[in-house]
């Protein structure tokens, strides 16, 4: 198509409208999302050609969301377009995370993890990833990233890969959405220098009762939505090791009491929580008995 047009909305989203309208603009036939790292932390959606994108006065269910900008743009500026606005930044203590396009190399006590924004949910420029990077931190100083681990809801599996690098062994990240099997491969085969030609942990696409998913494990990681989460924690408290510990995230702050009684009641006795913007993340750990 010689003449294609893609669509790019730049929108003012607040904290806690991101997860449904994601959905919703999923839905509509959106190619690719994401949160600018720096403020204002504007959202970026793009819509491909073959796409009727959604009428903006749709975005009205969502309170604080304003379109901010409406762009038209062709085949030859699409790279140029999908940078804008995702630089390079820091995680914790140990990670510095970069666009692949970015060949600057960061600081030399940190750990360079390479991404590829818009694939799949998980590039770390998200609160909700951050603070699990900074949770496996701290597990990692306490030794207790032996394994195994099971990340569920991986997204590109960033997660799974920060804890290999943290000296997590014995790693299985999965995701329901087909598109983050590739995304998966892809962050492997991006961060390959880091890796010595280890595979830092088995993926699939599937759900938490796939046969692939054994147990009992040492750890969970659940960085998906809280009514995920108490979806499945009767689950979660099945392939976890008594003792074994949980880190859930994506969690609005203002449903902190909410979540830690879900947790109490499957088990999970919570530890810490970490709170950065309108997200919580919350380590648990699960029952000995």
């Amino acid at each position: 198509m010689a003449n294609a047009m893609h669509l790019r909305w730049k929108l003012e989203v607040p904290d806690g409208q991101e997860e449904a309208l994601c959905a919703w603009l999923e839905e509509r036939g959106s190619s690719a999302f994401y949160r600018e790292a720096d403020p204002p932390k504007a959202c970026y959606v793009y819509f491909s050609p073959e796409t009727l994108p959604p009428e903006p006065g749709g975005l009205k269910a969502f309170p604080g969301v304003r379109l901010l900008e409406a762009e038209a743009f062709g085949d030859e500026d699409w790279l140029a377009k999908s940078r804008e606005g995702f630089g390079a930044f820091e995680v914790g203590e140990r990670f510095h995370v970069r666009p692949l396009w970015d060949e600057t190399p960061g600081p030399e006590a940190r750990i360079g993890l390479v991404v590829n924004p818009g694939l799949a949910f998980g590039t770390g420029g998200h609160e909700t990833t951050r603070l699990c990077m900074e949770m496996l931190e701290e597990l990692a100083l306490d030794d207790k990233l032996r394994g195994p681990i099971l990340d569920i809801g991986a997204g590109t599996g960033i997660l799974s890969l920060a804890a290999f690098l943290l000296g997590g062994r014995g790693l299985t990240a999965f995701d329901i959405d087909p598109e983050c099997g590739p995304a998966m491969d892809e962050l492997i085969e991006l961060n390959a220098p880091l890796l010595g030609g280890a595979r830092p942990y088995e993926s699939f696409v599937g759900t938490l009762d796939h046969p692939r998913v054994g147990g009992p494990y040492a750890g969970l990681l659940a960085n998906i939505l809280l009514e995920t989460i108490q979806e499945l924690l009767p689950r979660m408290a099945e392939v976890s090791a008594p003792g074994g510990w949980l880190i859930a995230s994506g969690i609005l702050a203002e449903r902190t009491d909410e979540a830690l009684v879900s947790l109490v009641s499957q088990g999970f006795q919570p530890k810490k929580v970490l709170k950065e913007g309108d997200w919580i993340a919350i380590l648990a750990e699960r029952d000995r008995s």
